[in-house]
């Protein structure tokens, strides 16, 4: 993780942005603040979340974000923010962004954000230097310390219960409102439903279909086997799409409230409930697992309803539903799910 050294200085570094930052509003490049003329909340606002509770004073104009995808709820808002995440994967252009992210800013023009470099961990420094008046982060995995040193440099906002587990929904109403634009955030809600109904109702097959989602499957070691839990929003985004949760998933997930479990493949004589097996990987991978001894055993593996998703490609932030990414890939990954859903006799 990256070292915390400059905390001892971060006070003062923040006072200087202030200063620094006190200018009026028409200094803002267009695009990189909410509109004056959208109606908003009444501030200041407070958001209680699960490191704290944290009070915005005046309704933001510069917009941090940090972790993955925070970014996409003040772009389908209509702000580019000042400071967000690099995309450390699927960047198939080399820009920084997922393409829905980087076709967003091109479209609401203004500064293009500086990528904050998360390799080592949450980068202080640069997220101070953006000068931010509010940092989003309501799907995270923020540790205290993380929280507690994001808030010395502006207001930051948290997940609600659980590391990376935030619904999408409730993802939305959370940064919308610290933004001060709850009913913009409600309708983009709306929105994303009717395109998920709209989707799913191509396909009659997915109706009450099983689902669950594996994570990378070690193709060295097949002798246990990972997957999402109940708590993870790739696993509740099945229920968006039509489809329902194995009894046998739910069971497992009512052992930890982490995001996900490994178990012994020995314990796959349990997964005769799922329809439908979505996971990380290719054919080669669904071979070696239609070839194991155990794991062959599972009736969606042996029949080929397997959904593997190449996790260095747009496709593979398909499983997880966020504000911009949905309209991008949702017909391909209803598609894959369809399909696999048409072998189950």
């Amino acid at each position: 993780m990256r070292s915390h050294r400059f905390l001892a200085g971060v006070v003062a570094a923040v006072a200087a942005v202030a200063l620094t930052a006190c200018g009026s509003d028409s200094d803002e490049p267009a695009g990189n603040g909410p509109s004056a003329a959208a109606a908003g909340d009444t501030f200041p606002v407070s958001i209680t979340h699960a490191l704290g509770t944290t009070t915005i004073p005046a309704k933001p104009v510069r917009v941090a974000t940090v972790a993955w995808a925070n970014h996409e709820v003040p772009l389908a808002l209509g702000i580019v923010p000042v400071g967000v995440a690099k995309a450390n994967f699927a960047d198939e252009d080399g820009d920084g962004y997922l393409p829905w992210a980087g076709d967003k800013i091109k479209e609401l023009g203004g500064t293009a954000p500086v990528l904050f470099d998360e390799t080592d961990g949450i980068d202080f420094e640069a997220v101070a230097n953006t000068q931010p008046d509010v940092i989003l982060a309501a799907y995270s995995g923020l540790t205290q310390q993380d929280y507690d040193t994001l808030s010395q440099i502006a207001p930051t906002v948290a997940y609600p219960t659980t590391a990376w587990s935030t619904p999408w929904r409730d993802w939305i109403k959370l940064e919308s409102k610290a933004l001060g634009l709850s009913a913009q955030g409600d309708a983009l809600i709306t929105e994303i439903d009717g395109k998920m109904k709209a989707e799913t109702a191509k396909y009659p097959a997915l109706a009450g279909k099983s689902a669950m989602f594996m994570t990378h499957v070690d193709q060295t070691d097949l002798s246990k086997f990972s997957f999402y839990t109940t708590h993870d929003t790739r696993g509740a985004y099945f229920a968006d799409l039509g489809l329902t949760t194995p009894p046998s998933i739910a069971e497992l997930s009512g052992t930890t409230d982490q995001f996900a479990l490994s178990v012994s493949a020995e314990q796959v004589d349990k997964l005769g409930d799922v329809d439908i097996i979505v996971t990380y990987g290719d054919a080669d991978m669904l071979a070696k697992m239609q070839a194991d001894p155990l794991l062959s055993k599972i009736p969606a593996v042996k029949r080929g309803s397997v959904v593997a998703l190449p996790g260095t490609s747009t496709i593979g932030a398909a499983a997880n539903p966020t504000p911009l990414a949905v309209s991008y890939v949702l017909s391909d990954y209803v598609k894959l799910l369809a399909d696999a859903a048409a072998k189950v006799s």
